[in-house]
């Protein structure tokens, strides 16, 4: 896995992962749990990852949208 987007914010990460699946890229939110456990306050930020061999391809798709 590796990592394409890091942001503390559930909405922003949401939209990322939203742009990767209707491009057809798989993709996985991390630390999801963890960042809603300390209270919202960003000291675990969200990470966004998709397979290796994906990573190019999710990279570009998130580059077009003005998102990388």
């Amino acid at each position: 896995m590796q990592v394409v987007a890091l942001d503390s914010s559930p909405v922003r990460i949401g939209f990322l992962a939203a742009l990767l699946r209707d491009a057809g890229v798989e993709c996985v939110v991390l630390d999801e749990h963890i960042s809603a456990l300390e209270g919202g306050i960003g000291a675990f930020p969200r990470r966004l990852a998709v397979r290796a061999a994906d990573a190019p391809r999710a990279l570009r798709v998130l580059r077009e949208a003005g998102e990388a």
